[in-house]
């Protein structure tokens, strides 16, 4: 078969940024403004250039464009969060998200400020999760590197940076009146780790609402956890081994509810028949675990996501009337099998 006969690679179309200037009417400038999607382009003119690459199977450059645009097409993400749920389910919206606009994560583990191999890095935003998000030198130090960062759940207010949340309070709240409804009144709290605002926001929403509805929370059925399995094990061992245990636990994330679950097969209880287990995040393990969990979904996926387009929108320096601003998120109810 002849050279000119040979089917044309689709991973090396050949096309250039001066071939889809021509296809679409535009000049090279106008291709690469749509291309890092800058707020300057018409509507119009944006779908003719996105047709023509297309049309072209136009694969840009990555190393000619870090280069010309001076920046590396990095995002750092700072965690020190023992939920490997949380964590996990973060990350698939966050790489997702920077993928489609080719911005790559550079995860750092920082259990007590910034690391130095980090702040060595190229990046050219951050995203901060609880607890690091309020970890003031933390903080200091990302704004010495220069670009722009968002807050993942602060616990502290902070004029810099932007913030993504949801209402935990709110969102506990509304998990302990639907235990009430369904006839408990007697509810042990599992409390998340105790460096994370979230941690108290929660169990004052279980209080609130406990007060709300007359019932007196008893303090041997509130145990402290630190958002890990294990700590859920121990925890819910301490509530359960009492003869007058609860008939409902509300575990402040996932991987306690499902340990809550684990102890009380331990014990030969059934869920939910003699033990309602309810939990927070709705992170994978609350599908994984038999019976499955009834939780509060936080949107952690579509929080990540939120918070890679405020950034890449800063990044691109959007025009203040399209700024990036402060998000806060809804939490949903989460019925499955683990209550009753």
């Amino acid at each position: 078969m002849s050279g000119s006969n040979k089917p044309r690679s689709r991973w090396r179309s050949g096309a250039t940024i001066k071939d889809v200037a021509a296809a679409a009417g535009v000049s090279p400038m106008t291709v690469s403004r749509v291309l890092n999607k800058e707020p300057v382009v018409t509507l119009a003119t944006r779908e003719k250039v996105l047709k023509a690459v297309g049309d072209l199977d136009y694969r840009p450059n990555f190393s000619a464009r870090s280069l010309a645009k001076a920046r590396s097409f990095f995002i750092g993400l700072l965690y020190d969060n023992p939920s490997a749920g949380y964590i996990s389910e973060f990350l698939n919206g966050a790489v997702a998200r920077g993928k489609a606009d080719r911005y790559h994560l550079v995860l750092e583990y920082c259990p007590s400020g910034l690391q130095s191999v980090f702040s060595d890095a190229n990046v050219d935003g951050v995203i901060l999760l609880p607890p690091v998000c309020d970890d003031i030198n933390t903080i200091v130090a990302v704004e010495r590197l220069g670009v722009p960062y968002v807050r993942i759940s602060p616990d502290l207010a902070h004029e810099k940076g932007l913030q993504i949340t949801i209402d935990d309070r709110a969102a506990a709240a509304r998990m302990v009146r639907y235990l009430i409804d369904l006839g408990h009144r007697e509810i042990g709290f599992i409390k998340g780790h105790p460096n994370q605002g979230a941690s108290r926001e929660r169990e004052a929403g279980f209080r609130a609402v406990m007060a709300e509805g007359g019932l007196p929370v008893r303090e041997d059925f509130v145990v402290q956890g630190y958002f890990s399995y294990k700590s859920g094990l121990v925890a819910a061992e301490v509530i359960l081994s009492k003869t007058d245990r609860p008939t409902a636990i509300f575990a402040s994330n996932d991987d306690m509810a499902a340990a809550t679950v684990a102890q009380a097969h331990r014990l030969g209880l059934e869920v939910p028949t003699d033990l309602t287990v309810v939990g927070f995040d709705d992170t994978e393990i609350a599908s994984a675990v038999w019976p499955t969990l009834t939780t509060m979904r936080q949107p952690i996926r579509e929080m990540a996501e939120a918070a890679v387009d405020q950034l890449i929108a800063m990044i691109n320096n959007v025009d203040a009337a399209e700024s990036p601003r402060n998000s806060s998120f809804v939490c949903e109810l989460v019925q499955r099998d683990s209550s009753g």
